[in-house]
């Protein structure tokens, strides 16, 4: 069975059904096991875990969804996709909520449910692809490159410290999920998590929004407040645009880091604080140090360790994933992106990031007004990123020599696709990927086991 993909539990009391789905999935190379009804299936799962889940919402005695709960709790991190009958968005809504990783609507489109479990299963494959452990990641939280492995593998192992952590990159990377992570698997979880903006608050005011102040320490300072250092006590603080702060509080936020003290405008003694600071910044803080506007000690005293998020376009792999994800959350509904449209979203760069990607997907699903989103609703910049527009001739190159190095791997390895992705040095998704958006400029893509010609 080594070569077999995975083995998928199918529970649906529905013997055609199953008998249908299973050889469908048996010829796709999946192992399949099958249960009728809830109480078999929590049996077969206690036995041995699947590598994932098809789990039907409507099944005798109880349901897929008063189930979902139990079988979360036994598998936390087994992908399981519901499959639930058309219109039943309340229904997914309640399974997505009680930690389902996907859901399909009847009458099965069965290439969309290969695709989940493609999704599904290359998601597990890189949390699990060796390296340092990873705790499960929260609901929503997408991890399907090895680039974000990485940083998460990282995070994982400074989280239980108390160190303070700087993350650093690009706008809209997701910044602030890293930050969030390191939180929710530190010692301080069950402390607050407290974010502030430094660029996003006037000067003027951003003391007091960081250390508070006493009554009457300034006109309009009517009672006593306190700064986000005291409500984060116990917990930790996130300083996001790290870089903005103004030279005079880079002083006292130094002071608050090495001696858990802060002194609020005003006050004449200070207050013990025990907060855990976590700051993050899309500037180059060493050459801002250079340049005379960021303390050197300062600096030293944030980049104990450093997270450096990569760009969406270095995780390609994350770019439909993320992208489906957004669109369920913002149409509450399965929508499905067409080839040509999936083709558009892989191949533009994403300056914004993951930030550009969720806008660019909110857009898609208002001006999309059935469940396909088709490159026409995706923003101008994004719609002319295929590899065949005129306007971008270089990337047009690089794609051809792209797909040569693509079919030449496949040729090599028989048509393998795992062989092949890793030949090429990406993840079999990410293989994938390309594979469809070559099909959809019309390229013929051997099929698995069958050598290019």
């Amino acid at each position: 069975m080594s070569h077999r993909r995975g083995r998928i539990l199918l529970v649906d009391d529905d013997a055609l059904q199953r008998q249908l789905l299973g050889g469908f999935l048996s010829a796709h190379v999946y192992e399949v096991q099958e249960a009728a009804a809830a109480e078999e299936a929590l049996s077969l799962v206690r036995e041995s875990a699947p590598h994932a889940i098809l789990l039907d919402v409507r099944l005798p005695g109880r349901s897929g969804l008063e189930i979902l709960p139990e079988l979360r709790a036994l598998l936390p991190d087994v992908p399981i996709i519901l499959i639930t009958a058309y219109g039943e968005v309340r229904q997914a809504v309640a399974a997505m909520k009680a930690g389902a990783t996907d859901y399909l609507t009847k009458p099965l489109d069965l290439d969309e449910l290969l695709t989940a479990l493609a999704d599904a299963l290359s998601r597990g494959d890189v949390l699990n692809s060796g390296g340092l452990a990873v705790p499960p990641l929260p609901p929503g939280f997408i991890c399907a490159s090895l680039a974000l492995r990485r940083v998460l593998e990282i995070a994982a192992a400074v989280a239980p410290s108390e160190v303070p952590v700087l993350i650093t990159g690009e706008s809209g990377t997701g910044k602030e999920w890293i930050a969030r992570l390191v939180h929710l698997w530190s010692n301080r979880t069950a402390g607050p998590f407290l974010a502030i903006n430094c660029a996003a608050v006037p000067e003027a005011l951003l003391e007091s929004e960081l250390f508070g102040h006493v009554k009457g320490a300034f006109t309009g300072a009517v009672r006593t407040r306190a700064g986000v250092f005291q409500s984060a006590d116990g917990g930790t603080l996130f300083l996001d645009e790290v870089a903005e702060l103004p030279l005079h509080l880079q002083v006292k936020i130094l002071r608050a880091i090495e001696t858990g003290e802060i002194l609020p405008v005003g006050a004449d003694i200070p207050k013990k604080v025990n907060v855990r600071v976590v700051a993050a910044t899309n500037r180059d803080l060493p050459e801002m140090v250079q340049e005379g506007r960021f303390r050197v000690d300062l600096f030293y005293r944030l980049n104990v360790v450093e997270l450096h998020v990569p760009p969406l376009r270095e995780r390609v792999e994350e770019i439909l994933p993320l992208a489906r994800q957004f669109a369920w959350e913002i149409a509450r509904q399965n929508v499905r992106f067409s080839p040509r449209a999936e083709e558009c979203l892989l191949t533009y760069h994403w300056p914004g990031n993951v930030r550009e990607l969720r806008n660019a997907i909110h857009r898609a699903c208002l001006l999309c007004r059935g469940d396909v989103i088709l490159p026409e609703h995706l923003p101008p910049a994004v719609q002319s990123a295929t590899a065949g527009d005129e306007s971008r001739k270089p990337e047009g190159r690089l794609s051809q020599l792209e797909q040569a190095a693509i079919l030449a791997a496949l040729a090599e390895c028989g048509g393998n696709r795992t062989r092949a992705a890793e030949k090429l040095g990406i993840s079999r998704r990410a293989l994938i990927y390309k594979l469809r958006a070559m099909e959809a400029q019309g390229i013929t893509v051997p099929s698995p086991g069958e050598k290019p010609n």
